[in-house]
């Protein structure tokens, strides 16, 4: 009977969790695309090249997905078999919730331990794949495409007007060209018509122009005394270079020292090397300091100064130098701490960014096991709360689903901003969803061991009722 239990609520959320994992993966895909639309769209990409983005992007997507699907879908599953009276009848044959959740208490660990394979081997890769197709992407110039009437300067060294063009798209009037000259005027180039066309080998561009005139200027910059030349033309082709349209491939290896692209091991080891170097700052800094500040080695050992006898009436030590040499000692000191600050400043500039390196990559080391975990706690959350509002569908359960996976994503992007802002240290920062929601999943969990009526409106509208019965037997009395 147990077994045959287990396989009921195992076939009972498998269903729901690939469905709501792939939509949202879904969701998650369309919400990058709104971010970087404008990057993508219009130029040139083949079908093939955007296929391999969106797979390279839904796999670095899977890690933020899991989590949302396996809270949804827990969610789902204890309402469908709350609302069909299915928990009820469980519970009544002396089976305890927490037996009942074991099944997918497993699964949900197997799926932390799944998340974390992907986020550990996967994900670098994907990372890795994605963001030299994204940088390839954004860096290729728009498509090719010249509208009537505006000017076009997306090939280098040419401004081009086009009058008008025939249905063909080929046929072109009126047209103006600006070259780039880097003498004294830009030449130009006007023509009555011609045809434009692309070479088979969609290097260049041909424009084979009709009735035109051909302006240009010569001489010597710095002179006056120069010549103005203009050229008529039956028929002129010219040729424009395409290759920077192309979608370029870059080497993999441009990005693959980027933390998002190492595993576990290997930010250990950055890490690592990067802590080392952050020691040898303080070293450097003792000793610029000690030979910048020579007084520093009068210091006792515990490095305090001692208190200073009183100086008569003087307030302060230039009250008590000769006016000779007040300005000379002035100058020496000023010049001395400018030296200082300019010896400190670049140290102080490379620190920095060697700490904002290591915490970058102890969030990204955090994150895998979090990310992770998160399917657990989503669990959790999802069990229980599912049990208490007894209804499923896509209805209330994707509404609590939303709620809570909200609370987890702004706590996850809030610890992770103060952990890289250095406001807090990286174990509490990138724990902070995980530190907040656990408590709430084993309060929901206690709740619907006890049949709670968290959600249950019937009793609230029963306690208000009381209430007001209440309120009104005290004004009764009172007025007595």
């Amino acid at each position: 009977m147990i077994k045959k239990l287990d396989k009921l609520i195992v076939k009972s959320f498998i269903g729901p969790f690939i469905a709501t994992f792939f939509i949202t993966l879904f969701v998650l895909v369309l919400q990058f695309f709104w971010l970087y639309i404008d990057d993508i769209v219009g130029k040139g990409v083949d079908t093939l090249t955007i296929v391999r983005f969106i797979g390279y992007l839904s796999a670095t997507l899977v890690p933020l997905a899991l989590p949302l699907a396996v809270l949804l879908s827990s969610i789902m599953t204890f309402g469908n078999l709350g609302e069909t009276f299915e928990l009820v009848a469980i519970k009544s044959a002396g089976i305890p919730l927490l037996r009942f959740m074991r099944p997918l208490f497993i699964t949900s660990l197997l799926i932390c331990g799944l998340a974390f394979l992907f986020n550990n081997y996967i994900i670098p890769v994907a990372n890795l794949k994605m963001n030299t197709l994204k940088y390839d992407i954004i860096v290729t110039k728009p498509a090719f495409d010249i509208k009537e009437g505006v000017f076009y300067d997306k090939i280098d060294g040419y401004v081009i007007k086009i009058g008008k063009k025939d249905p063909d798209g080929s046929t072109i009037h009126n047209i103006v060209i600006y070259e780039q000259n880097y003498q004294l005027q830009d030449d130009v180039i006007i023509a009555d018509s011609g045809k434009m066309t692309v070479t088979p080998d969609k290097r260049s561009l041909e424009f084979k122009l009709q009735n035109g005139w051909l302006y240009r200027e010569k001489g010597d910059r710095m002179s006056t005394n120069t010549e103005f030349v203009r050229i008529g033309f039956r028929e002129y082709n010219k040729m424009f270079d395409l290759s920077s349209f192309k979608l370029n491939k870059t080497s993999d290896s441009a990005f693959k020292s980027n933390y998002q692209m190492l595993s576990m091991r290997q930010l250990d080891k950055n890490i690592d090397s990067i802590e080392k170097g952050l020691a040898s700052y303080d070293k450097r800094m003792d000793r610029d300091l000690r030979t910048s500040l020579p007084f520093l080695k009068f210091l006792d050992t515990n490095k305090t100064m001692p208190k200073a006898p009183p100086i008569g009436h003087a307030k302060s030590l230039h009250e008590l130098l000769p006016d000779s040499v007040r300005s000379a000692v002035r100058e020496r000191a000023l010049s001395a701490i400018n030296g200082l600050k300019i010896n400190i400043e670049q140290p102080s500039y490379l620190y920095n960014n060697q700490r904002q390196e290591l915490l970058q990559h102890l969030i990204a080391w955090h994150e895998k096991v979090t990310l992770s975990i998160a399917c657990l706690v989503m669990f959790l959350i999802g069990a229980p709360l599912g049990s208490i509002i007894r209804k499923g569908g896509i209805g209330l359960p994707l509404v609590f689903a939303v709620i809570f996976f909200v609370i987890f994503f702004l706590l996850n992007n809030f610890g992770k901003k103060l952990v890289k802002q250095d406001v807090l240290e990286p174990i509490p920062g990138m724990w902070l969803a995980t530190y907040v929601l656990t408590p709430i999943g084993l309060f929901l969990t206690y709740k619907a061991l006890n049949d709670s009526q968290l959600f249950n409106k019937e009793f609230y509208f029963r306690m208000i009722k009381t209430i007001k019965a209440m309120w009104a037997r005290k004004s009764v009395v009172s007025s007595e």
